[in-house]
């Protein structure tokens, strides 16, 4: 969308009554979502992945796992604890490989602008990959990949991620839905951090000038790389969703990010969960 765009879209939403703009909002997201329906659900790599995925149902059932978050709290953390844990990484992750000496067990992304910069590194890593179906066009797709159907619209928790998935505003709430279908009992993040140093209207593409303060990995988000300002306030909405979501299926997730933000889910301490 152009200034021009934005600035016509911003002059209609100050004339319109907020209940009418939001209700036409919601309509025109629904018929977008259902616009792309057919392709999600019937493309032949949809229904490769589709059935891939059908492997994956319960396929932890009573365990636990570990979903890592990119926030700089990763450096406090030691993450040597993790190697025989089963763990789910996300977007650069891949950065942090070569230190840890392992990968984690699953990796997710479903950022377009991330997948579109990154395919090459994507398509290199060797887990299962799951990546949000609008992407294919970045990507060449390896035995591993599994397409998504996620949208950035329509809230809900997919406890069958074969259909649709509410992105949430966060690649961690993907990861939630995920882990929820594989049976996990125990979830529990780290490097969530829930804040970010770069202020700005949610949801805004930029471009970074320097080094990215707000991850692990100075060159993570690092000059030149094309990102969006995070929506905090949605992936709160999302996380809420989750909570409720695992507690009715007596299920868990805990929060292990050393110094976090989010306030969501029961803290824990991270080296309490080993015996050490």
């Amino acid at each position: 969308m152009d200034n021009q765009e934005t600035e016509y879209k911003n002059h209609l939403k100050r004339i319109i009554p907020s209940p009418i703009w939001q209700t036409a909002s919601r309509m025109r997201y629904a018929i977008k979502r259902t616009t792309l329906y057919p392709s999600a659900a019937f493309h032949p790599l949809r229904r490769k992945s589709i059935q891939a995925l059908s492997n994956f149902r319960d396929k932890h059932k009573g365990q636990r796992c570990f979903i890592i978050g990119n926030g700089p709290s990763l450096q406090k953390t030691d993450l040597s604890f993790l190697k025989n844990e089963y763990t789910f990484g996300m977007n650069r992750i891949y950065l942090m490989f070569p230190d840890l000496g392992f990968s984690t067990s699953y990796y997710i992304s479903v950022n377009s602008l991330v997948i579109e910069q990154c395919a090459e590194d994507i398509r290199r890593i060797t887990v299962p990959k799951f990546l949000s179906w609008r992407s294919k066009e970045y990507i060449n797709p390896t035995e591993d990949t599994i397409f998504l159907h996620t949208t950035y619209s329509g809230p809900k928790f997919a406890r069958d991620i074969r259909s649709r998935l509410w992105e949430g505003a966060t690649v961690t709430y993907i990861a939630l839905q995920i882990a929820f279908y594989m049976g996990f009992d125990q979830v529990i993040l780290i490097g969530v951090d829930h804040n970010f140093e770069t202020k700005g209207k949610p949801n805004t593409t930029i471009t970074s000038q320097g080094d990215d303060p707000n991850h692990f990995n100075p060159n993570y988000f690092g000059k030149g790389f094309r990102w969006q300002l995070p929506d905090l306030d949605t992936s709160e909405k999302a996380y809420r969703m989750a909570n409720e979501a695992y507690r009715k299926a007596n299920k868990e997730i805990l929060d292990a990010t050393v110094d976090g933000k989010l306030q969501i889910f029961p803290k824990v301490n991270f080296n309490s969960l080993f015996n050490v």
